[in-house]
């Protein structure tokens, strides 16, 4: 490829690439289980603004074009939750979404306090799933959201000193 990816914290400028790149992303999930009007692919531009102010996000990016995203915030009771993990499907299988993951969840517990993070994904969603469990997360709950959809939701503790040495 010639260059390398770097990973760092979205800004405002990316709210447009990133909703992009996240309706492009999730046509794939979308097929998978019949149903074009997941909230990934009728999120409104402002929607998304909103959500990146509230919370953290991250880019990746390769030379100037944002590649993948993910998002995360952090409860009260030290609870990430981190969401829509994004990959353009050219730079999948390449261990960008892995480096993603541990990204947000070293931002979450050094900036957020987070002792634990949660996340979920579709029943059928086997890369995620084995994705998630490569890095230590266990189902804790399904709850079937409709028809073709059961959602799965997988959590792991933040081992203490994980995250300090790094922040």
């Amino acid at each position: 490829m010639g260059m390398s990816v770097t990973i760092s914290a979205a800004t405002e400028q990316d709210a447009e690439h990133i909703l992009k790149l996240q309706y492009l992303c999730y046509q794939a999930e979308a097929e998978l289980y019949g149903d074009y009007g997941i909230e990934p692919l009728t999120q409104s531009l402002a929607d998304l603004r909103a959500e990146l102010a509230r919370g953290h996000a991250l880019v990746a990016r390769l030379g100037s074009e944002v590649v993948a995203s993910v998002r995360g915030t952090v409860e009260g009771d030290g609870t990430a939750r981190i969401a829509k993990l994004i990959v353009h499907p050219r730079m999948q299988h390449h261990g960008l979404g892995g480096r993603l993951l541990d990204a947000i969840e070293l931002r979450c517990a050094a900036e957020g306090g987070a002792k634990r993070f949660r996340l979920f994904t579709g029943h059928r969603s086997e890369s995620n799933l084995r994705l998630y469990r490569s890095r230590g997360y266990a189902p804790v709950g399904t709850e079937q959201v409709g028809p073709r959809l059961t959602v799965v939701t997988l959590e792991k503790e933040s081992a203490p000193g994980d995250y300090a040495a790094s922040a």
